[in-house]
């Protein structure tokens, strides 16, 4: 991504935010990750997150999404002496469309790429919507998606780990690397 991209991204990312009311003070933005997970398609893969907390044992953070994009197909493992993260995720603007581990939805909401079809394998759909929550245990397959306008999710969690998930897409890489990843803007 060029510096130019990075600033499109992060602007888009913080009208998302603008529009869902939640108050956010200027220089929160100054720590504002972007990540495509190494894959070089955010606008298709890729969220926005803004971190208030991660201590050893909570977490609080924003995620913003634009319209259909995805966080892509993870779990949190269990570590040594450590249960993996616990989540609770918020809707605070638009729709997210959450899937997870159990039975298939057939009529789903999501909308994802030819070229990433085969990287999703888990179907049942919890949608999302201002207000709805939804709490996801450890070692649980789950991606998510923005709906047609986007979408500010809250997540409330244990601790936060990224680079301990596991993706279904072997590929990605959630971890900074010659500013393919995350970046801090």
């Amino acid at each position: 991504m060029k510096v130019e991209e990075k600033e499109l991204a992060k602007k888009k990312a913080i009208e998302i935010y603008d529009k869902s009311k939640i108050v956010i003070r200027k220089e929160e933005f100054k720590n504002l990750e972007i990540t495509d997970f190494g894959l070089n398609d955010f606008y298709n893969i890729g969220i926005t997150v803004l971190i208030y907390i991660n201590t050893m044992r909570v977490c609080a953070k924003e995620i913003s999404l634009l319209p259909y994009q995805i966080c892509p197909q993870h779990k949190h493992p269990d570590k040594v002496k450590l249960l993996g993260k616990e989540e609770t995720f918020r809707c605070r603007w638009g729709e997210v469309y959450l899937y997870l581990e159990g039975p298939e939805t057939k009529k789903r909401r999501a909308k994802i790429p030819d070229k990433y079809k085969d990287r999703f394998t888990v179907f049942n759909e919890v949608i999302l919507k201002p207000g709805d929550q939804y709490k996801l245990e450890p070692n649980i397959y789950h991606w998510f998606q923005g709906g047609p306008e986007g979408a500010v999710l809250s997540e409330f969690s244990s601790h936060s780990d990224d680079k301990s998930d596991i993706f279904f897409d072997r590929s990605i890489n959630r971890k900074p690397v010659d500013n393919i990843g995350i970046y801090n803007l």
